[in-house]
């Protein structure tokens, strides 16, 4: 006798949801390859701080950045108005100081806190748009934790603590700026445009720096590499996990980027974080995950770019990222991360 398909899923449909947890499970692949790759990169660059300082590895940083990001949104820079120059302008200057802060940050004060500090930027454009009690908590609790980081003792940087704030100021900087910018100009254009002007900027710091300082092979390779782990990498993973992922998740994992940074600085510079540390980092990462998570089904923007260090991030209020980057259009509005941006 035939058995009675009445009721059992068509095939496709079984073809159809097994896609899209292949799909799924693709995308989160990419995002963690995207969220080592970027905090790996910024490790390695910090590796040739002793012979060249934050602003040389920053420098060749931004050079490969501005390479990668013309090639891949070809900006048609002669068709630019005033109108939509100028807003690519701002972001090419918060470019170059949000990675040069956060890479200042990052030899003062090690990846892991360096990286928390920043990330503090995208949460409080998260936060400052909303109304709802649980993302006052969620400030509360963020803020608790910074106080624990920034807590004075005889030994706290302040300086380097310092840093990571206006780093994190230039994210979310980044973040209101990459929406203007998306707005005006399609595709990558006005962000891959930004980090080519902000990759001009540093020729002459760059030439002075490494005239200074002559590095060998081994310290521009680890600079270089900063550039590409740090921007090329997160742009083509971010890219295509945003195809794969919902962009609340997206937002969501990209919390776990100070953790990551943690992580890798004890793996790869050997920075360790004391156990209230660990706390505050938590803390924070917990804070952006529940106010992600309580926005619920609110309408989300259209993706946008953040362009330093090359991560598409969502343009809602939950996007960093990332970030470090740096600078989530490719990177967008962090990736930033930034992430390391």
């Amino acid at each position: 006798m035939r058995r009675s398909t009445q009721g059992l899923p068509h095939p496709e449909a079984v073809r159809g949801g097994r896609a899209a947890r292949s799909g799924g499970l693709a995308g989160v692949a990419m995002m963690c390859g995207s969220g080592l790759a970027n905090q790996t990169g910024a490790a390695t660059g910090a590796l040739a701080f002793p012979a060249i300082g934050p602003a040389g590895v920053v420098a060749v940083r931004q050079w490969v950045a501005g390479v990668v990001l013309l090639a891949v949104g070809r900006p048609r820079l002669r068709s630019f108005t005033w109108r939509q120059w100028w807003p690519v302008l701002c972001l090419a200057m918060v470019f170059a100081t949000m990675n040069l802060t956060l890479y200042t940050a990052i030899d003062r004060i090690g990846l892991g806190l360096a990286v928390t500090l920043e990330f503090l930027g995208p949460l409080a454009v998260a936060l400052a748009a909303s109304r709802r009690l649980v993302d006052l908590l969620c400030a509360l609790v963020a803020g608790a934790a910074v106080v624990i980081l920034t807590r004075p003792e005889p030994s706290t940087d302040y300086a380097g603590i310092a840093f990571g704030l206006v780093a994190a100021v230039c994210w979310a900087s980044y973040i209101l700026l990459n929406r203007l910018v998306g707005a005006r100009l399609p595709g990558a254009e006005g962000s891959a445009a930004a980090a080519g002007v902000s990759a001009l900027l540093y020729v002459p710091i760059g030439i002075t720096v490494l005239a200074h300082h002559p590095p060998s092979l081994r310290v521009l390779g680890y600079a270089a590499v900063a550039g590409v782990l740090s921007s090329a990498v997160p742009f083509l993973a971010d890219l295509l996990a945003l195809r794969r992922v919902p962009a609340r998740f997206f937002g969501i994992f990209m919390s776990v980027n100070p953790v990551l940074a943690a992580l890798v600085g004890l793996v790869v510079l050997d920075q360790t974080l004391r156990g209230i540390e660990w706390l505050a980092v938590s803390a924070i990462v917990v804070a952006n995950a529940v106010s992600i998570l309580a926005a619920g089904r609110r309408p989300v923007s259209p993706p946008v770019a953040r362009g330093g260090t090359a991560r598409p991030v969502p343009a809602t209020p939950q996007a960093p990222a990332a970030g470090p980057t740096a600078p989530r259009g490719p990177q967008a509005g962090a990736p930033a991360r930034c992430d390391a941006c």
